[in-house]
């Protein structure tokens, strides 16, 4: 199951943003905000479909064989599938071969940190490049979508409160991350726009094993990570118990797991975004996202 956001496209569509769920077989989106108005009313956001539960997900499941609801794919625009996460956490350092680039030990814990929510944003919105800028950086994540809220998770039980996953742009302004802000990382991870998401929440019963999923970041048409999420230092299960050691996972919550090697400030010399250049983040059996970099406009006076 694919679950996505969109709008339509049609002339006169309401223009507020609806859940759905993706049929690829068929071409088709099923508007889900409509379908299960009657059954749980007002379903505006991601975060109000995932709270139904399994009941939600077997009532979405069940649409899949009605023709009722319907939108053809060009008819529609996807948004990010997910936003206003309570929280927004990521993971440093989490790939064997990204801590081998970088000739540093692998952690014997996760490495914490957090964007904010206002860092989401959809495939094909733009990456603004602003004046405070020097070294934006490019990074591709695999992302878990939390479903089932929980604290105290144990390992063998995580899976359980897990949606889905979908694909991340861990965008980084490496001055901002690395050399300013006393070394905290936040600032420099979460300008606007620093976390494009998507293009669907692709749930369990369509991946297999997510730690076995080839995944690539692409800059102007040139390959610039590619990995496998075999590479993950910490999986999804061990990830999960850890978090939620500290504070409790809600549906909607996302989970950044890190990135591979390739990024740009480790390269000889270092590659930097600039405004013009087109990045894609791609991951096997849950597609891409493409988003280009762009000046921020001026404010008018």
């Amino acid at each position: 199951m694919r679950l996505i956001r969109f709008v339509v496209l049609h002339a006169g569509a309401c223009p507020r943003p609806r859940v759905g769920l993706l049929d690829q077989v068929n071409k088709k989106v099923i508007d889900l905000s409509s379908a299960l108005f009657s059954k749980y009313g007002k379903l505006s956001s991601m975060r109000d479909f995932l709270s139904l539960g399994q009941e939600g997900i077997n009532s979405a499941k069940s649409l899949l064989n009605s023709h009722d609801f319907r939108f053809n794919v060009n008819d529609v625009k996807l948004l990010s599938p997910i936003v206003n996460s309570d929280k927004v956490i990521c993971i440093g350092m989490n790939y064997v071969d990204h801590c081998t680039e970088q000739n540093v030990p692998i952690p014997t814990e996760p490495i914490i940190f957090s964007k904010f929510a206002s860092t989401i944003i959809g495939s094909g919105d733009p990456i603004y490049h602003s004046k405070e800028m020097t070294e934006l950086d490019f990074e591709v994540e695999l992302v878990v979508v939390i479903g089932k809220p929980g604290r105290h998770i144990p390992k063998e039980k995580a899976m359980e409160h897990v949606a889905g996953f979908t694909v991340a742009h861990d965008v980084s302004e490496r001055f901002w991350q690395l050399k300013k802000n006393g070394g905290q990382w936040l600032l420099g991870k979460t300008f606007d726009n620093f976390c494009p998401l998507g293009p669907s929440i692709v749930s369990l019963d369509e991946i297999k094993d997510p730690h076995n999923l080839s995944l690539r970041c692409i800059v102007n048409g040139q390959v610039m990570q590619d990995s496998n999420t075999s590479q993950l230092v910490f999986k999804t299960e061990e990830l999960i118990a850890w978090i939620s050691q500290f504070c409790t996972l809600l549906p909607g919550d996302i989970i950044l797991t890190g990135t591979p090697p390739g990024v740009g400030c480790f390269r000889k010399p270092p590659v930097f975004l600039k405004p013009g250049d087109v990045v894609t983040c791609e991951i096997e059996k849950i597609g891409s996202i493409t988003n280009p970099i762009v000046s921020l406009p001026s404010k008018s006076k």
